[in-house]
């Protein structure tokens, strides 16, 4: 990917040394000296528990007989392919080897790899990371699985074991600017909108009263959530922050007590978007780690890609010119605001959507961005000896440096992105607005990056043993497809060892690239005795004109064979609301739509009446967990391709098509199959769950590609009848259904 800075003019040297973490602030290490007691991530560690030699590890247990500990100490029973996991990662530990492990719903992969991860840590003083992509299962691991996992295996390993999550220093409560740091600039529309105001009034009163009351400061805690422009009222980025040598309020920084604490810990769990960054930056984010464990693979793509993403929008250059006009010569501050002017009136001639090429205005706008931020950067200049001790002329230098730096890389990057012929470029431009919407956002311009693979080789699989592991990795039956978007080689190897070496690692060749496994442990659940996967092969293909009146009365008709029970997952919102506004007076149970409350309290209330249904469109594909009587029918509208309008997708189509391969394929049918397999895994999440997925595009059945999607999915048993499909549907909302056999 590209990360190019050219300018016509220098960068200023400070620019450089910006990262994520302040460089005042460098991670300790529990490699030195023997871990002290104290406190991580709410776990209190007495001194009895912390020990100064770590044990030999002829004495440490194996992994499964510290997984049988495990297991029997947290009242469950081992399973098989928990079993064969927790022995593929623990033999990825040790060779070195890369390892990508599905493991289905209900097969205890968290223990799987938290045990060997655990041992390992312990047995050689290194930390382990695990990096998920939703807070549910950071919460999970930190607050449940975790804290009963070190007190289980506290004796097998000789001490507890350590713990401690860690997130980008914008999800911490920054005490120096709660105490009178210099605000936010408040965005243009809430300038003239009294509710506006308001209501950040109310949410900075709520964020002050719990900052008194929290231990961590961490965003995540805060329930009910406020939105992101208070939350940027009482935060900072890396860039804005001042350092914890400098900052008045340093010593109590919630942002370094939770890097202090991880940089002693044996495992720290973080989330995608800090370990793209940690690669991003080429910076030492993260504490020193030799072992990555990725869960929620799937997911990990799309995350890199989203840190790797950059936005430019009038308002935030205007914002960086309001900043800059207060230190320096307002004449200066003037041309980049100008400059903003410039750009808004060039962005709102363009057209929504992908950029081949840069228009002609739109370069001499964006270089005249460039050149201004540029400008203030070097009229701010280096921080003088005798300005070190003006805290809030520091706090506003900071402020206004870090604006005009994002400001000055994003410009240069979105120049840069045209250098090279169509099929060799890395980056890929776009406009965006929603002028039509309820709430429409002003009009910006974005750049990402066409593919992660190269840094996600670089950055991650040649610097650490990496473990990805997902109940959804294999698509169309074989890892392939997702191992080239992460950048490993599409063949499975092991590497070749000596005989004799005392270490069960490869020999490091300069022509080898990473060697990998794919493991697929299965799941407990007996796919085709549980559900039926039922493909509605008789309707017409879906079009672009919203749901036809003949797929409604087939989902009206499939709800009531179910006795409601239903999640409805739509390519749209549009399709959804017109389903739920279509069927509500027809249907004799509650529907429920996504976005008439908060996703959360909306699956909170399916799960708790079972007539109820539930439509809703992407975060529901992948959010929601609900097993028992509540959920027994899944309904999917249509495959979910990207949008043929997608920037990204579509440029990432036309870059495999230009090298002779199958962009639809490789692309839009692979997010497909993600998809899907993602979607349909919403209906089995206990052993004792039965129902049917009902997907209602008969493209499923006659596409030439429907054998590749239909490959992707769990292992159900598949009718193209209808009959069949609400049969067992109304057996299983039968009173005296009670047997599973009975779904087939």
């Amino acid at each position: 990917m590209s990360q190019s800075r050219r300018s016509e003019a220098p960068r200023p040297a400070h620019a450089s040394s910006c990262c994520r973490w302040s460089a005042h602030s460098t991670a300790s290490t529990r490699h030195d000296a023997p871990d002290p007691p104290g406190r991580v991530t709410g776990l209190t560690v007495p001194p009895s528990t912390v020990s100064s030699v770590s044990p030999s590890p002829a004495t440490l247990p194996s992994v499964r007989d510290l997984l049988a500990t495990a297991v029997a100490a947290v009242g469950g029973t081992e399973r098989e392919g928990q079993v064969a996991m927790v022995e593929a990662v623990d033999r990825a530990i040790r060779t070195g080897d890369h390892l990508a492990v599905q493991a289905g719903t209900g097969t205890g992969k968290s223990l799987a790899y938290l045990v060997p991860a655990l041992r390992h840590a312990v047995e050689t003083g290194r930390t382990v990371v695990v990096s998920t992509a939703t807070i549910a299962l950071q919460r999970q691991l930190v607050d449940r699985d975790l804290p009963r996992l070190a007190d289980a295996l506290k004796k097998e390993l000789g001490r507890r074991p350590t713990f401690a999550i860690l997130k980008g220093r914008r999800n911490y409560l920054c005490l120096h600017k709660l105490d009178g740091g210099v605000p936010d600039e408040p965005e243009d529309n809430a300038l003239f909108d009294p509710f506006a105001v308001s209501a950040m009034g109310r949410a900075v009163t709520r964020l002050r009263e719990w900052a008194s009351d929290t231990e961590t400061g961490d965003r995540d805690e805060l329930v009910p959530g406020v939105n992101e422009q208070a939350w940027r009222q009482v935060s900072v980025s890396a860039r804005e922050c001042l350092g914890v040598t400098r900052c008045p309020v340093g010593e109590d920084c919630f942002a370094e007590k939770a890097k202090a604490e991880a940089g002693k810990a044996d495992l720290v769990v973080t989330n995608h978007a800090l370990l793209a960054i940690n690669a991003l930056q080429g910076i030492q984010v993260l504490p020193e780690h030799d072992v990555v464990v990725i869960d929620e693979a799937h997911d990990l793509v799309d995350r890199v890609t989203s840190a790797a993403t950059a936005e430019l929008t009038s308002s935030a250059i205007a914002a960086a010119a309001r900043r800059s006009g207060r230190l320096i010569d307002q004449d200066i501050a003037d041309r980049l605001a100008e400059a903003a002017d410039g750009f808004a009136i060039m962005l709102d001639d363009l057209a929504v959507g992908r950029l081949d090429a840069m228009p002609t205005p739109m370069q001499g706008a964006l270089a005249a961005v460039r050149d201004c931020a540029h400008n203030c950067i070097t009229a701010i200049g280096s921080e003088r000896k005798g300005e070190k001790n003006d805290l809030e002329g520091s706090t506003a230098r900071k402020l206004a440096l870090a604006l005009l730096d994002e400001v000055h890389d994003t410009a240069v990057r979105l120049l840069s992105a045209f250098d090279a012929e169509v099929g060799k470029r890395h980056d890929v431009v776009w406009v965006t607005g929603d002028e039509g919407s309820m709430n429409p956002r002003p009009p910006s311009m974005k750049v990402a990056p066409l593919s992660v693979s190269g840094l996600l080789r670089e950055r991650l699989f040649e610097q650490n043993t990496t473990i990805l592991t997902s109940a959804t990795l294999t698509l169309g039956g074989s890892f392939d497809a997702l191992a080239r978007q992460w950048g490993l080689p599409a063949k499975q190897s092991e590497s070749a060892r000596p005989e004799g070496a005392a270490t069960e690692k490869a020999v490091p060749s300069d022509d080898s690239g990473p060697v990998w496994t794919g493991v697929d442990v299965g799941s407990p659940f007996d796919h085709p005795r549980s559900g039926i996967l039922y493909v509605a092969k008789h309707l017409p293909p879906p079009g672009r004109d919203g749901l036809t009146p003949v797929f409604l009365e087939e989902l009206r008709e499939l709800v009531e064979a179910a006795g409601g029970r239903t999640l409805g997952l739509f390519s749209s919102m549009r399709a959804a609301k017109q389903a739920t506004s279509e069927l509500r007076d027809k249907l004799s149970v509650p529907v429920l739509c996504q976005g008439e409350d908060a996703t959360g309290l909306l699956v909170r209330k399916f799960a708790e009446d079972e007539a109820t249904c539930l439509f809703g469109t992407l975060s529901l594909w992948q959010g929601v967990d609900v097993p028992g009587p509540s959920l027994s029918l899944v309904v999917v509208d249509r495959i979910p391709f990207p949008r043929p309008d997608d920037p990204l997708a579509s440029a990432r189509q036309r870059a495999v098509e230009a090298y002779g391969g199958n962009g639809f394929l490789t692309v839009a049918a692979t997010h497909a199959a993600l998809l899907l397999a993602q979607g349909t895994g919403r209906l089995l999440r206990s052993t004792q769950d039965r129902g049917v997925v009902a997907i209602l595009d008969s493209r499923l059945a006659t596409a030439r590609y429907g054998g590749f999607l239909r490959a992707s999915l769990p292992p159900f048993w598949t009718t193209y009848d209808t009959e069949v499909a609400r049969g067992a549907l109304r057996r299983l909302a039968s009173p005296a259904e009670k047997k599973p056999s009975e779904v087939e």
